[in-house]
C-alpha cells in the first residue's frame, strides 16, 4: 500500500535524523508543545466535541471527551515527560574482562514505533511525547471515533517539532480511516516499523497479536483482581476496593473480580458489598455470599470470572485461603494487575510471588497500574508479555541497548 509505505519511508529517514538531534532541542520541542496545547485549548475542545457528538459508543464517552481538567492533565503529563532524565546513551552496566576487553551496555532508541489505539485522544499527546523523549519516531493510527481530536493534537506536535528544527515526520498521524490500513500496518510494514503497540479492547489486541509481523507490546485484557485476606483491616479493604472499582470503571486497571476470604464475609465482606451497591455498582456473587443478605443478589456465573466489564459491575467470590485466591487468579487472570489486602506479611509474600501478574500489589488499589504513578513520566501502555518490557511501558522501557566493546589491539587466540 503506497500510502503507508511513504509514511514508513519518511519515518525511517526521520529516525536517522533524530539520532543527531541534541537532547536540549527535544526538550525545547516538548516545552513548545505544552505551550501550543494551552494556547489552542478551546480549539482542541471544539474539535473534540465533533467526535463526542458523532460517537455511538456512549460507554466510552468518559475516555473520549476532553474538558479543561483533562487538558490540564495532558499538559502536566507532557511536563513530566520533559523533566524525565534523558534515557539514551546511559551506561546500564560495564565490566572489564580477563581478555583485556572493556564492555559497556548502552541504552539506545528502538526505532520506529507503530501505535494503534481507540478512543483515548490523550494517547496521541502522551505517546508522541514519550517516543520523542526516548529517541524514537512514531506512526499513530487512532480510532475513527476520536479522529478530529487526534488530528489536531498530532498537528500541534508536528508544529512544535518544526519550530525547533526537528524533522516533523518523527510524528506521523494516519489520516486515512480505511480499516485495511490497520491490516497492512501489521502485516506489510515490517521493513519500516520496529514495534507495534495496541491500545484498546480485546478484539483489537487479539487482531494485532495475530497479524503483526513485528514485536508487539501490549496486553489482551485488564481482568484485575483484589483478594481480601482474613487478616485485612476492614476499613482499608473497603476503601481500597471502592477506589479500585469505582474511581474509573473503564480503564484497564479497574477491579473486575473481588475475592474474599470466607471467614470474613460477615465482618468485612458485607460492608464492602453494601458500599459498592451504595455507589451504584451491580454486584454478582457466589452462593456463599447470598446467604448473608436479606435480599437476593445477582448470582455470578463462570463467565463472570472471565469478564472484563469496564463498567459499574463486579463479580465477587469467596475463597478458603490465599492459596485458593492465587489458584483462581492463575486460572482466570490476564497477567495485568492483582492486589492483596492483608496485614499478614507472610500471606502477602505468598500472594505476590504466586500470581503471574505483570503488576502485583499489596494493600494498594489496582488503579495505580499506570506509568505516571510509577514515576515513569507517563506510559505508552501496559505489557503483560513475559519478555521485557513488562508492566507499565514508559520512557526507559521504550529503549533497547547495544554492547560497546573496547580493546587495545586485542586479538583472540
Amino acid at each position: 500500500m503506497k500510502y503507508l509505505e511513504n509514511i514508513g519511508i519518511k519515518a525511517k529517514k526521520a529516525f536517522e535524523n533524530l539520532k543527531r538531534v541534541e537532547h536540549r532541542r527535544i526538550q525545547k520541542a516538548l516545552r513548545e508543545y505544552k505551550r501550543l496545547l494551552q494556547l489552542n485549548e478551546s480549539k482542541i475542545i471544539k474539535e473534540n466535541l465533533k467526535d463526542v457528538k458523532k460517537s455511538k459508543r456512549k460507554n466510552l464517552i468518559d475516555r473520549l471527551a476532553l474538558n479543561e481538567d483533562k487538558m490540564h492533565a495532558i499538559r502536566n503529563s507532557i511536563v513530566g515527560i520533559k523533566d524525565f532524565k534523558n534515557p539514551i546513551g546511559q551506561v546500564l552496566s560495564k565490566w572489564k574482562r580477563s581478555n583485556k576487553l572493556w564492555i559497556e551496555k548502552i541504552s539506545i532508541p528502538i526505532g520506529v514505533i507503530g501505535v494503534i489505539y481507540e478512543s483515548r485522544p490523550n494517547v496521541t499527546a502522551d505517546v508522541a511525547a514519550l517516543c520523542l523523549k526516548s529517541g524514537n519516531c512514531v506512526i499513530l493510527r487512532g480510532g475513527s471515533e476520536a479522529y478530529y481530536t487526534n488530528k489536531i493534537l498530532s498537528d500541534l506536535f508536528r508544529e512544535a517539532l518544526g519550530r525547533n528544527k526537528i524533522d516533523k515526520n518523527c510524528v506521523q498521524f494516519i489520516e486515512n480511516q480505511n480499516r485495511n490500513i490497520v491490516d497492512y500496518m501489521l502485516s506489510g510494514m515490517e521493513s519500516y516499523v520496529d514495534v507495534i503497540v495496541p491500545r484498546g479492547g480485546k478484539s483489537l489486541v487479539e487482531k494485532v497479536k495475530k497479524l503483526s509481523k513485528v514485536n508487539v507490546i501490549g496486553h489482551l485484557e485488564g481482568l484485575c483482581h483484589i483478594y481480601v485476606d482474613k487478616d485485612a483491616n476492614a476499613e482499608m479493604a473497603k476503601k481500597v476496593v471502592l477506589n479500585a472499582k469505582m474511581r474509573r470503571t473503564s480503564i484497564c486497571g479497574a477491579l473486575e473480580t473481588l475475592l474474599i476470604n470466607e471467614r470474613i464475609i460477615s465482618s468485612h465482606g458485607t460492608k464492602i458489598i453494601n458500599a459498592l451497591i451504595d455507589e451504584g455498582c451491580e454486584v454478582r456473587v457466589d452462593n456463599n455470599i447470598n446467604k448473608y443478605f436479606d435480599y437476593k443478589l445477582k448470582k455470578a456465573t463462570k463467565q463472570d470470572w472471565k469478564t472484563e466489564y469496564l463498567d459499574k459491575i463486579i463479580s465477587i467470590k469467596t475463597v478458603k485461603n490465599v492459596e485458593e485466591a492465587v489458584d483462581h487468579i492463575l486460572k482466570y487472570g490476564t497477567m495485568h494487575t492483582d492486589s492483596i489486602i492483608t496485614n499478614n506479611f507472610g500471606t502477602a509474600k505468598y500472594f505476590l510471588e504466586g500470581v503471574n501478574s505483570s503488576i502485583a500489589m499489596h494493600n494498594t488499589s489496582t488503579q495505580f497500574a499506570d506509568g505516571g504513578e510509577f514515576g515513569f513520566g507517563a506510559e505508552i501502555g501496559i505489557s503483560t508479555n513475559k519478555m521485557p518490557p513488562r508492566g507499565p511501558v514508559g520512557i526507559n522501557q521504550l529503549t533497547s541497548y547495544k554492547y560497546i566493546v573496547k580493546g587495545n589491539g586485542a586479538i583472540r587466540s
